[in-house]
């Protein structure tokens, strides 16, 4: 089943989705940040139940929490944490947190490998990150040996 990645700011919500073996991740789409938390929650709500509801289904959220190089939170991790809270609570699925530290930069690296120009990179980079941090979950996680 897939794992859906979110990497939120303060102006744009990037979005990434696993395969459906939950092993690779993918950029999916970027959406605009609108409202306040809880309009946030409701807008996200509404994409993971329809997620949800498709043949790959969807086993997990996974959230990047903002954090400085030092791991004390920044200005946007309580947000993160409240709209995960909120997420917990009007999804079916589990949601978890995953260290997003350094995940722009990887993502911007990555993309000025494909794409010289950075105003092609900057309308990709929110959903790229979003994979980042997804990634980096679905690696972190133990996995079935399917080969004896």
């Amino acid at each position: 089943m897939r794992v859906l990645g979110i990497d939120y700011g303060q102006r744009r919500i990037g979005l990434a989705l696993s395969d459906a073996t939950g092993m690779l991740a993918r950029p999916w789409k970027v959406v605009p940040r609108q409202g306040n938390p809880s309009q946030v929650v409701s807008q996200l709500a509404s994409m993971i139940r329809d997620l949800s509801h498709e043949d790959d289904g969807l086993a997990a959220v996974v959230m990047g929490l903002p954090r400085r190089l030092d791991g004390s939170p920044t200005d946007v991790t309580a947000t993160v944490q409240a709209i995960g809270a909120g997420l917990a609570k009007a999804i079916a699925v589990p949601v978890t947190f995953q260290d997003e530290r350094l995940s722009s930069r990887e993502a911007e690296s990555l993309l000025a490998r494909r794409l010289k120009d950075w105003r092609d990179r900057k309308a990709l980079l929110d959903a790229a990150a979003a994979a980042v941090i997804l990634q980096d979950y679905l690696d972190g996680r133990p996995r079935e040996d399917s080969v004896l």
